[in-house]
């Protein structure tokens, strides 16, 4: 199939009244929509968020610190709406100038620290904790090194093969093409680097592996995008081997289903504000957070 020639015009500008699934969020332009001020909760550690790859990042990790004990990491975690909105409202621009989920406030010490974009949310909580990043340089070099891989190619992934391939209104040959290619050679960098080590940064377990898992540990189970077939993910062994492994720890059987709002019931719980909220029925947590 043959792309319609597209002659960009000399100057873009934006139509206000295109109708996709995604006009009632994406705007050429930042700052807030609405007044509103965000709810903060009883513990430390505040989390706005979606459970979606992104999001399930930083459930994950604070989910592993609780279960090493470091009570520190209690936290609720509210659901932000991105479909609706809620992302541009006044009280959440004011701690993500960017309107991303997910945004972290710690109000542990003397003044709130806002920690905006999922990688530097990761990083803060390592050092915050002392766990899940190396304490020598070497192997902390490497642990940071597919930490930052991930945010790099991420977008590739998701606003790139993703956008094309499962969200946009019409399906056209040369972007579905060229971001597969680049899917398929991420998923080979990962398969070539788990073939030689157990987890991204070596035999140990690191907030590397939380940030990649979310994304490409769902890819290669066919989730993401329903492209497992399209992407022949049964070709990455290593990667599907890694992934299986990191699924099974309790924590991020936790984790991944904090702010869910699709999929089967009992993998969603909309809001997370007490270790006891995973004990509840799913109509109990509807309930709770409605």
């Amino acid at each position: 199939m043959s792309d319609a020639a597209y002659t960009p015009p000399k100057v873009w500008s934006w139509n206000k009244d295109a109708v996709n699934r995604f006009s009632a969020i994406n705007r050429p332009i930042a700052g807030p929509t609405h007044e509103k001020v965000l709810q903060v909760g009883k513990h430390p550690i505040q989390l706005y968020s979606l459970g979606t790859p992104n999001g399930v990042k930083v459930t994950v990790m604070l989910e592993e610190l609780l279960a090493l004990g470091h009570e520190g990491a209690e936290y609720d975690a509210w659901l932000i709406n991105i479909n609706k909105g809620d992302q541009f409202s006044s009280g959440y621009v004011d701690i993500n100038p960017n309107s991303k989920i997910p945004v972290m406030v710690d109000h542990s010490g003397p003044k709130p620290v806002r920690v905006f974009e999922s990688g530097s949310i990761l990083l803060y909580l390592a050092e915050k904790f002392g766990e899940f990043l190396p304490k020598e340089h070497v192997a902390r070099t490497e642990a940071l090194n597919w930490l930052f891989w991930q945010m790099g190619s991420a977008p590739f992934l998701g606003g790139g093969f993703g956008h094309f391939y499962a969200y946009a209104p019409e399906k056209w040959e040369y972007p579905i093409d060229r971001y597969a290619m680049e899917a398929k050679r991420q998923l080979d960098v990962l398969d070539r680097r788990l073939a030689e080590a157990e987890y991204l940064a070596g035999d140990q377990y690191t907030i590397a592996d939380m940030a990649v898992w979310p994304w490409y540990g769902a890819m290669v189970k066919g989730i993401l995008y329903d492209a497992g077939e399209f992407l022949a993910v049964h070709e990455y062994k290593n990667v599907i081997r890694w992934t299986d492994q990191i699924a099974e720890r309790p924590a991020v059987k936790r984790g991944r289903i904090v702010n869910r709002t699709w999929g089967a019931p009992e993998s969603q719980l909309f809001e997370r504000h007490d270790a006891s909220d995973f004990e509840l029925k799913t109509q109990d947590k509807v309930a709770k957070t409605a």
